[in-house]
């Protein structure tokens, strides 16, 4: 069994991070731009893109085609956008190799567990249960939980108080700069992967640990501890 160290609240952004969600991410991003005349964007375009929310998405999606989103029809095509994805939540997207195995161990040794979140909770709520992958976590906060989201550090506060943690013992594990400018911002340790979504290289964002697989991560907590 995994020896966690000092960290007994570990916290989790979710989208490239614990799940692989890109594809499908993807495909409602091209049926929205095909629905619009524009031409569809790669999945490895499109997971640089992920993590400041729908809106910000359909605008990178657009401009990557060529085009700006009209503002004004800009609520209209994330609301298409929101509404294919969530018919396709699951149809491609998985949890990265070793996550689940990991964060069982995790929960088996008592931490505290919680799903730290840019994804309205709606839609985090109902890929973790698709994906029966939602008992581990003792708390989800989405970017709809509150009127402020990563990387406002309340989101991980709220996130790591619901789960019933220590500040003193928290630990977030991401994948992007908003990740880390909220943990900078909250005061806690950040562990990134490496084969998440971002457009800055990882080794550029400025986290604790970096780790090339989720076996790696008790290793990581251990030596930041």
């Amino acid at each position: 069994m995994m020896d966690l160290g000092r960290f007994r609240t570990i916290l989790f952004d979710l989208d490239g991070t614990l799940v692989d969600t890109a594809p499908d991410l993807a495909g409602a991003m091209n049926a929205v731009l095909e629905r619009n005349g524009r031409p569809h964007l790669p999945v490895a375009a499109v997971r640089a893109m992920v993590g400041r929310g729908a809106r910000v998405l359909i605008e990178k999606g657009f401009a990557a085609t060529g085009a700006s989103a009209d503002p004004e029809r800009l609520p209209g095509l994330v609301e298409n956008f929101l509404d294919y994805y969530r018919l396709n939540l699951t149809a491609n997207s998985v949890p990265f190799v070793g996550a689940r195995e990991v964060v069982a161990d995790f929960a088996a040794q008592g931490a505290r567990l919680g799903v730290c979140t840019n994804k309205p909770f709606d839609l985090a709520e109902a890929l973790l249960r698709e994906l029966d992958f939602r008992s581990p976590f003792h708390s989800v906060r989405g970017a709809d939980s509150a009127p402020y989201k990563k990387p406002d550090p309340r989101h991980v506060y709220d996130t790591l108080t619901l789960a019933g943690g220590s500040h003193g013992e928290a630990v977030l594990i991401g994948d992007s700069e908003t990740d880390v400018k909220a943990a900078r911002a909250a005061g806690i340790p950040v562990v990134l992967v490496s084969f998440g979504y971002t457009e800055t290289p990882v080794t550029e964002l400025g986290g604790d640990a970096i780790i090339d697989h989720f076996r790696d991560l008790p290793d990581a907590l251990r030596a930041l501890a």
